[in-house]
């Protein structure tokens, strides 16, 4: 099987189960000798932040000296982004290997009625390339929800981190932060220690809060108070912890809150024996590579790529504008999914947008771009509907000029898109300083 092959074979498998459940993933994983009882886990739920947060923890792991896997979903350029160890992604040879292993056990459960969805295919795939791997760590970070995600059949992890919770997938996960806090609440397993993302909905907090009690859980909200002196740019964000200097490519207010969580569950595994010195953290910190998370591009235009694709998510992006765009004319290129709240989306970014292009992100739950447009429009924003990623940043540069910035976002999928179009056309320009 090649690799190409393998993937029509993942995607081939349905985007979400009929019926909710960890029945069927539990059934494959057993009929593979439960790979994932072989291994440890930090697992990461939540709305927002969970990314950076999987992708931090990882680097300091790894730059630790621990034999790290990582599983994150979704990716942004390469499939092979959602499984990585110590950084490296999982050769392409190995996947296609190991679908056609796995294939059979697939097809054999369909003939009995218990067809898995494609997530739960990814996730047990991950769980055999790690545990063949003799991984120290994985971090793995939640799909969708907590409670019935594929990932959420392993035992009780080293620690459960649960990010900012808000509302999204309202549809399956439930309309209120408090049902959804619930949802995610379920990776707190028997016994274990949890670590909580400080600006949580009071609602939210209690219900995490409780989750804990009842599963006889250490609890800890990460505050940010050891973090000393942050500065923060363009280029990233610089602190100091326990003495020593700090510095990651990451910006925004968010993500620091993130660190401090990040930082709280380091030493929820110090206590569990792992050696994580400060020099390690440190290197982790800086050497954190996590594309489309206000990722900059350029400085000369200024060229910001960012994921936001929920109210949430667009209202820390809407802060970061504010913080390091102030004055400047923001030109943004933007696509939503249908399923998400896009007008309370984009109320957050009124007043901060000189000109929108719009594009229809490349996914069957895509909101068309002049539909998209239309919305701006009502609310007295410039907007006009782009033909293609290649055409938006062309327009989009042009609009900014050498003074002024672009940023994109509403989409994981879209940035995807966008992100090498707009490597290619940024190098053709004059050298950005």
């Amino acid at each position: 099987m090649t690799y190409q092959e393998a993937l029509e074979q993942i995607s081939s498998q349905a985007k979400f189960g009929i019926k909710p459940g960890l029945e069927r993933i539990i059934k494959l994983l057993d009929k593979m000798g439960n790979p994932q009882n072989r291994l440890k886990f930090v697992h990461v739920a939540g709305t927002n932040g969970k990314g950076s947060t999987c992708a931090l923890l990882s680097s300091v792991l790894t730059a630790a000296g621990y034999k790290t896997g990582l599983y994150i979903s979704p990716y942004i350029l390469e499939f092979r982004e959602r499984m990585q160890i110590c950084g490296q992604m999982i050769p392409k040879e190995e996947l296609a290997a190991l679908t056609e292993e796995l294939l059979p056990l697939i097809q054999e459960m369909e003939q009995d009625g218990d067809a898995l969805t494609e997530f739960e295919f990814i996730t047990a795939l991950a769980m055999e390339w790690f545990a063949r791997s003799k991984c120290d760590v994985v971090v793995l970070e939640v799909g969708l929800g907590g409670r019935f995600d594929a990932t959420n059949i392993i035992g009780t992890p080293l620690v459960s981190v649960i990010m900012s919770i808000s509302l999204d997938h309202t549809g399956i996960l439930g309309d209120t932060v408090e049902k959804i806090a619930f949802e995610k609440a379920g990776i707190i397993k028997e016994g274990g220690d949890t670590v909580v993302f400080s600006r949580q909905d009071y609602g939210a907090m209690q219900v995490l809060r409780e989750a804990a009690q009842q599963r006889n859980n250490s609890f800890c909200v990460a505050e940010p108070e050891e973090m000393e002196q942050v500065e923060s740019d363009l280029l990233g964000t610089r602190f100091v912890y326990r003495g020593t200097q700090m510095h990651m490519p990451l910006i925004g207010e968010h993500q620091v809150l993130n660190a401090a969580t990040v930082l709280a569950a380091l030493d929820v595994l110090r206590k569990k024996g792992f050696e994580l010195p400060l020099q390690a953290v440190a290197q982790g910190f800086a050497q954190v590579s996590f594309p489309a998370r206000l990722e900059l591009l350029s400085k000369h235009p200024v060229f910001l790529l960012d994921g936001a694709h929920n109210p949430n998510g667009v209202q820390a992006l809407a802060a970061a504008l504010r913080q390091y765009l102030s004055g400047k004319r923001i030109t943004a290129i933007m696509g939503m999914l249908a399923d998400k709240d896009s007008h309370a989306s984009i109320g957050y970014l009124n007043g901060l947008l000189d000109q929108v292009y719009t594009l229809t992100p490349d996914n069957p739950r895509a909101m068309q771009a002049e539909e998209f447009a239309a919305l701006w429009r009502e609310m007295g924003v410039s907007a006009k509907a782009a033909q293609s990623p290649r055409q938006a940043v062309e327009l989009a540069l042009a609009h900014a000029g050498s003074d002024g910035a672009v940023i994109v976002c509403g989409s994981l999928y879209l940035a995807a898109e966008i992100r090498p179009v707009a490597i290619e056309i940024l190098k053709g320009m004059a050298p950005s300083a």
